[in-house]
């Protein structure tokens, strides 16, 4: 079983950058999918890497977030800068790349427990 785990959140002001980390254990890695969530939103996907090539970007962040893997370390990486108050949400990383549900975390699949992000004005 694959255990998750988010770091990084925090609290920042608009134009400023955070980098989230998901760090696994119990199976190596070999793709992560990023999403987010906002109060009364929908879950929406971010970004996603594959360890065997591939990288896909949500048009609402293409040019300022960037993800990527450290096989060594287990742990893929969002660098987010030029951050936007509407980034703000609760972000969560996923084996699952490819999740399309309507409210993220779900009950099934390998999941973190999500990292707050807050993107003030």
């Amino acid at each position: 079983e694959v255990r998750l785990v988010e770091s990084g959140g925090g609290a920042v002001q608009a134009g400023g950058s955070l980098r989230l980390s998901c760090t696994a254990s119990g199976s190596t890695l070999d793709g992560v999918g990023w999403y987010r969530q906002a109060p009364g939103a929908e879950c929406e996907f971010v970004a996603s890497i594959r360890i065997a090539g591939g990288i896909e970007y949500a048009d609402s962040v293409k040019g300022r977030f960037t993800i990527s893997l450290d096989n060594a370390r287990n742990t893929v990486y969002l660098q987010m800068n030029s951050l936007k108050p509407e980034d703000t949400a609760v972000y969560y990383c996923s084996t699952d790349r490819l999740f399309m549900g309507v409210s993220c975390p779900p009950s099934f699949g390998d999941w973190g427990q999500g990292t707050q992000v807050t993107v003030s004005s």
